[in-house]
């Protein structure tokens, strides 16, 4: 904390969560409590980061402030035009690691599959779980069902995002998780793991929460699926902007 001995005041924000149990957490949780030893305040993009953090460092609570995500709801414009809902489209955006529940999604996409003939995936994203992903698709049959774009440029996300119906996140652990945010904006229903500060993220109509189980994620899509035609893509876009204005 260089910065802090020299006078200056200094400022943590945290985006992560850390656990507390295995050897790699303890010992970053040692270097945070040293390094933020000194720092003057600190800021986490969830209540549920805070507490994260302020058990983690040892800061005391009030010098730990929540400041969420926010998100350009200008460049995530729903579509010009309504989707069909005779073909219903989830769509995944993220880095195909475990962390982010790509396991879940190797299961959970073929049942989806199996019980909705008119559903079909876009997944984009890469990472060392593709290779699952992709064996899946394989072994199911669904090649034309499950479409792997592989890395998207944050640039290309929107128009990823508004070939679909419904975004699905499956992520094990999330601070906060922008890309719901990304997708609220662009018009589309939010299924997700109720994990970490994912439950903070959006209004409890704005998104379908399951836990980070494979069958509990399927009966989330369904219910997603059942209330899909009462969504209005427009107006769940206005809701986001409101929320930042």
């Amino acid at each position: 904390m260089h910065a802090r001995t020299m006078g200056y005041k200094v400022v943590f924000t945290d985006h992560s969560l850390y656990g507390f149990a295995d050897a790699g957490s303890i010992h970053m949780n040692k270097v945070l409590q040293f390094t933020l030893a000194e720092v003057s305040q600190a800021i986490c993009v969830s209540h549920t980061s805070k507490e994260n953090t302020v058990l983690r460092s040892g800061l005391p609570p009030e010098k730990v402030f929540v400041i969420p995500n926010a998100v350009d709801t200008a460049m995530f414009k729903p579509a010009p035009e309504r989707l069909s809902s005779h073909e219903i489209v989830i769509v995944v955006t993220s880095r195909l690691v475990y962390r982010k529940g790509a396991d879940l999604l190797v299961e959970v996409i073929p049942e989806v599959c199996h019980l909705y003939p008119n559903v079909r995936f876009i997944v984009g994203g890469d990472g060392p779980k593709r290779v699952r992903l992709e064996e899946m698709r394989e072994k199911h049959s669904l090649q034309d069902r499950v479409e792997m774009l592989g890395a998207v440029q944050h640039s290309k996300v929107r128009s990823v995002l508004i070939s679909g119906h419904i975004f699905l996140n499956s992520s094990l652990t999330e601070a906060f998780c922008i890309a719901i945010l990304e997708a609220a904006s662009c018009g589309l229903l939010t299924v997700s793991t109720r994990v970490g500060g994912v439950p903070e993220v959006l209004p409890d109509d704005m998104v379908v929460l399951a836990k980070p189980d494979p069958s509990d994620m399927v009966h989330a899509i369904e219910k997603a699926i059942s209330i899909l035609p009462t969504i209005d893509p427009q107006e769940m876009h206005n809701r986001v902007s409101a929320l930042f204005h």
